[in-house]
């Protein structure tokens, strides 16, 4: 049995078993690039200066190999699986090998290459053991400002601030004090900026010492070679998940609401996934060209979009991400698609579409691993932009507000979780309503569940949330959100979701409601508030199979309320609205089985006609309400249409108030 000893003198010696890397030290080393990744999460949230970072964690970091590949991914934003990576390659390619020295911090901003929106600044950091390049370490994180415009729509990338191409942030360890005094001059707030660069040097210095303690204690060879095996078997268990999913060709198709400058008219997302064997291509080649607006992101967005899908799908608890677990995906991309932007394209709201193709591959894939799929979620930050000045002090303030989480859609065997960050952001939070109160001139009035908003199915999809913000001051609001009209998808006979919503309460009127999302350019006096809504998931599984005991106690959680039980589940409680009444509710569901109800439909409509010998689509039924000491019993029956038909139309009513028929998307 081989050991590991320490010496004095130099690495040890590289293990090896049966001329292969030992296996112990590789899960040792597999363990260790981890926690290195974990510990640069750390000390970038504790050193930030902006609460995006340190609060609600949209950043990302990684260490890498000699040639860009990813060995561990921190953690984060899972688009950055694939865009950490192409950064770090572009970065190699644009300075080459020779041109890169121990103490050099590499940086740019350039969204095309990241495929992101300028604010997401990316350090690299080159990690040197022996003299020879053997990795790298990065650190990319959302920096609250990189000037540009604020309020509006953008239609080009240079009305969206600050560009930063390939430069060296530091040099053989000197600062390039150029470089960081251009970045003073174009942002709003440079010590804040400032303040985040440092720490994501921080984090990338954390990184490189950590690879290079690896070295040190294992020996070059072993560290590498347990890298490639880390790889190698990380492909492995892909492929072999893979070969679980029928060999087939399968597509979907979903939309977005608009691009923000050509209101109203949908965005077609179209994908095709095809699976042969232990390898999956999917094609975006009929995703929507790029668009006016600023929902565009660059081609490692669209390859990530595919790489987060085929992860959920392939490995979705095997760590660390690595470049091996995408071996077996092949992505068609042609250029200048809506993930595959070119120059000029507006990027700021770059993270949007993506989260809806993500969706799309899963709804394409549905017939195939149903075991394996969600329904559509509310797909959207569901955040508004704030700007204006502290009262006390007229200092300018920049505030990213919401994530607030919505519903995500239901699976085979589950319900859909409640009130979570959308599938773009991953692992980053909500700021908490004390920190965004004690920093800003906003309150919180409200934040909480949105009941109802979970598409009914045999499995309830996820709920979204209400926040309310009441400005204390005036500022200027701006949001950008998306799937309002489009809402998300059930599966399998489930309902879709509420879509996500935005509208203004102005002090003293009535709220001001909006069917589009983009409300942008608003001024917010004192007392006025904001209210974000965001969707819910979509049901998975016909309502109606729901068991009438889950019903009850969603009624009871206060998810669902009484009347979409009875109107979406077919469930009817007795007289004190306690226990559900099982005989009613066989027959209420017997009926809206026989009328094909729930569904969604493009449109309500609802006109029962009279019955015949011949039966109708929609044949006469009447409510006879019959009361007893004990509960209210509700009997539906083909009875005499003249007889009932006030009953009737009350009830007809209900529904189309209610929504029974409930709405789809617009066009999906």
């Amino acid at each position: 049995m081989n050991t590991l000893q320490p010496s004095d003198h130099g690495p040890i010696q590289d293990p090896v078993v049966h001329n292969n890397i030992d296996p112990i030290v590789t899960e040792i080393i597999r363990n260790a690039f981890i926690a290195a990744t974990e510990e640069m999460k750390t000390n970038l949230m504790r050193t930030a200066y902006n609460m995006i970072i340190y609060e609600a964690l949209d950043f990302t970091v990684g260490l890498f190999d000699a040639q860009g590949d990813t060995i561990s991914i921190g953690l984060g934003l899972p688009m950055f699986i694939r865009g950490m990576s192409d950064t770090v390659k572009a970065k190699l390619k644009h300075f080459g090998s020779e041109g890169i020295h121990p103490g050099d911090v590499l940086v740019t901003n350039d969204a095309y290459v990241t495929g992101s929106h300028l604010n997401h600044v990316t350090f690299s950091s080159p990690i040197f053991h022996g003299g020879r390049l053997v990795g790298f370490a990065a650190c990319m994180a959302h920096w609250a400002d990189i000037g540009g415009t604020l309020d509006g729509i953008t239609t080009d990338i240079y009305s969206e601030g600050l560009q930063i191409p390939f430069l060296k942030a530091w040099r053989r360890g000197v600062p390039n004090e150029d470089l960081l005094d251009i970045i003073r001059m174009n942002v709003r707030l440079p010590e804040r900026a400032l303040g985040d660069l440092k720490a994501q040097i921080a984090a990338v210095r954390t990184g490189e010492k950590r690879f290079i303690e690896l070295m040190d204690k294992y020996g070059h060879n072993a560290v590498l070679g347990a890298i490639q095996s880390i790889f190698d078997q990380s492909e492995q268990a892909a492929r072999a998940a893979v070969r679980h999913i029928p060999n087939g060709t399968y597509e979907a198709e979903s939309y977005m609401d608009d691009d923000g400058v050509n209101l109203g008219q949908p965005i077609p997302i179209k994908v095709r996934v095809i699976v042969y064997d232990e390898e999956i291509t999917v094609d975006l080649s009929e995703v929507s060209a790029q668009v006016k607006g600023f929902y565009n992101s660059g081609e490692t967005a669209g390859l990530s979009c595919a790489g987060v899908a085929f992860k959920c799908l392939t490995s979705p608890t095997s760590y660390p991400i690595n470049a091996g677990n995408f071996r077996p995906l092949k992505v068609i991309l042609p250029p200048g698609r809506v993930v595959s932007a070119q120059k000029p394209a507006a990027m700021r709201w770059w993270m949007t579409y993506p989260m809806t193709i993500v969706d799309t591959i899963f709804k394409a894939l549905a017939p195939a691993v149903p075991q394996k799929i969600i329904a559509g979620h509310h797909a959207d930050l569901v955040v508004a932009v704030i700007h204006g000045h502290h009262r006390s002090s007229g200092q300018l303030f920049l505030y990213l507000g919401g994530l607030i989480g919505g519903g995500w859609g239901a699976k085979l065997d589950e319900d859909g979780i409640n009130a979570t960050i959308c599938i773009n952001d991953g692992d980053t939070h909500n700021g908490p309503s004390e920190q965004v109160e004690a920093k800003y001139p906003l309150l919180i009035d409200h934040y909480g569940l949105r009941a109802d908003s979970g598409g009914a199915g045999r499995q309830r999809g996820g709920l979204g949330t209400e926040q309310v913000v009441r400005a204390l001051s005036d500022v200027m609001f701006n949001a950008q959100v998306e799937r309002v009209q489009c809402r998300p998808w059930g599966l399998f006979d489930g309902l879709s979701a509420a879509g996500n919503e935005v509208s203004i309460r102005r002090e003293g009127k009535d709220p001001e409601h909006y069917p589009t999302g983009k409300v942008l350019s608003k001024l917010l006096r004192a007392g006025d508030a904001y209210v974000m809504r965001s969707g819910g998931g979509g049901g998975f599984g016909h309502p109606l199979d729901r068991d009438p005991s889950l019903v009850a106690a969603d009624v009871r959680q206060g998810y669902v309320s009484r009347r979409a039980a009875h109107m979406w589940y077919g469930v009817l409680f007795d007289a004190e609205g306690i226990n559900v009444d099982q005989d009613a509710t066989n027959v209420l569901r017997a009926r809206m089985r026989a009328l094909g109800l729930p569904r969604d439909t493009e449109a309500p409509s609802f006109e029962p006609g009279p019955a015949t010998a011949t039966g109708s689509d929609f044949p006469t039924w009447s409510v006879e309400a019959k009361n007893t000491a004990d509960k209210r019993r509700i009997v539906i029956s083909p009875d005499d249409a003249d007889e009932n038909r006030q009953e009737i139309e009350k009830w007809e009513s209900e529904i189309r108030w209610a929504g029974l028929l409930r709405v789809r998307c617009c066009c999906c």
